[in-house]
């Protein structure tokens, strides 16, 4: 072992040791009093039953990314990718066949360390707390689309790039850079349209009130939208949601069928209004921007470390080989995505707040859209009580109570602007 590798055993062990403190203090700010917000929505024992909910699924992430960690560490320390690139090259396959099968072979064998883990996730925990509808040939038939899906669009981008890369020069991370974005978008255009449909059926919404007060709401707002559609969320859970989904004229809003059945007409407006707000507050164009910055950052960073010896022999390496360190600069990513992931959430919760100043401000109904939080917040089992480092960490939404708190501010505020107090 040597200097470098040592560094790398120590800052993925550090990642892991700030995810453990949070995660163990977010448990511990846990609190038995029930908010009075919540008094009519939540009895003690269903309260209870959303504590009991965040326990079990954090010490079976903490005990997921444990298992990953040590494999990780083994897998590092003894010298296993230089065995597993030694063995791909003994081969004496074409240099391009040689690296995607590297790269191929470490990713799968992650994907296929997740499915336990998530086969105990969705029949034992949401299973025991009553949110799983899935059996497990939907399960596996899924598992088998987004596979196949995943490796496809995979393939074709570490192809690309791995092609790129015998050329290396200073200004191939901007060509690799360019042809990300487009492929991201692309796959934005066709998700709604092709990839979506693969998972759940898509069915126009029938004529009613509810659809009636949809129309009448983006008509007012102006929004161009291919149609509305309900899919049927409740054959994988019972957790409520909805969403919109692609550009112009191929923006569709979709409900999930579990939001119709718990939710007023108000109510659902007042979600899809949230949602909405999102669009016209320029909030999706700002994250594309973001994450073309940020991905851009990543392979300035990654052009100059990819050639650098000590890369390689952190991992062990006999000799370098770029397809090897796509996988190692990954690797050296996660310590990393810690600091974009707070910036990340950071925006997030900021635009969260407004999405919702959006629905009140548009909507004129300031109780429906609190009664549409909480009841998300109950049939979610969201926790209440979060503490600030686990928010500050991992929260893309502000905590429920600061939403509710943040609505009622401005409510207060622009009732004082129009009376003249």
């Amino acid at each position: 072992m040597n200097i470098y590798t040592i560094f790398i055993n120590l800052i993925l062990i550090l990642k892991y040791s700030i995810i453990f403190i949070s995660d163990v203090l977010n448990i511990k700010n846990l609190s038995s009093n029930l908010p009075y917000e919540f008094s009519e929505y939540y009895n003690k024992d269903e309260y209870a039953k959303s504590q009991q909910y965040l326990k079990a699924n954090t010490i079976f992430q903490l005990l997921y990314s444990f298992v990953f960690l040590l494999l990780q560490l083994l897998f590092i320390n003894f010298g296993c990718f230089n065995y597993l690139n030694t063995s791909l090259i003994s081969l004496h396959l074409h240099p391009l066949i040689t690296g995607m099968l590297f790269v191929n072979i470490i990713t799968l064998a992650c994907e296929f360390f997740k499915i336990p883990f998530s086969i105990y996730r969705i029949f034992v925990i949401e299973d025991n707390f009553g949110f799983n509808k899935m059996n497990f040939r939907t399960f596996f038939t899924d598992l088998l689309k987004s596979y196949t899906i995943n490796t496809v669009i995979f393939n074709t981008i570490l192809l690309i790039i791995l092609c790129l890369l015998q050329n290396f020069n200073r200004y191939t991370w901007i060509i690799i850079l360019l042809f990300i974005s487009i492929f991201e978008l692309f796959i934005v255009f066709i998700a709604p349209v092709v990839i979506m449909p693969l998972f759940n059926k898509y069915t126009a919404i029938k004529d009613g009130q509810i659809k009636e007060s949809i129309k009448k709401y983006i008509d007012k707002e102006h929004i161009e939208m291919k149609g509305i559609f309900i899919i049927d969320g409740s054959k994988r859970s019972t957790k409520t949601n909805a969403f919109l989904t692609g550009f112009g004229k191929f923006r569709r809003i979709v409900l999930l069928d579990t939001l119709l059945k718990k939710h007023t007409v108000d109510e659902i407006i007042s979600i899809l209004a949230h949602e909405i707000g999102h669009y016209k507050l320029n909030h999706i164009l700002k994250n594309i921007f973001t994450s073309f910055v940020i991905t851009g950052m990543i392979l300035f960073l990654a052009s100059f470390l990819i050639m650098k010896p000590w890369i390689y022999k952190a991992f062990l390496m006999n000799k370098q080989y770029i397809y090897a360190g796509l996988i190692f600069i990954s690797i050296l990513y996660e310590p990393i995505s810690v600091v974009i992931e707070i910036i990340e959430n950071y925006l997030s919760r900021k635009y969260e707040y407004q999405a919702d100043l959006y629905s009140i401000h548009t909507c004129h109904n300031t109780a429906s859209m609190i009664q549409a939080l909480k009841k998300l917040s109950v049939d979610n089992l969201t926790n209440l009580s979060p503490h600030k480092l686990k928010v500050f960490l991992n929260y893309s939404h502000p905590p429920i109570m600061e939403r509710i708190s943040a609505i009622q501010r401005y409510n207060k505020k622009n009732h004082h602007a129009e009376s003249g107090t």
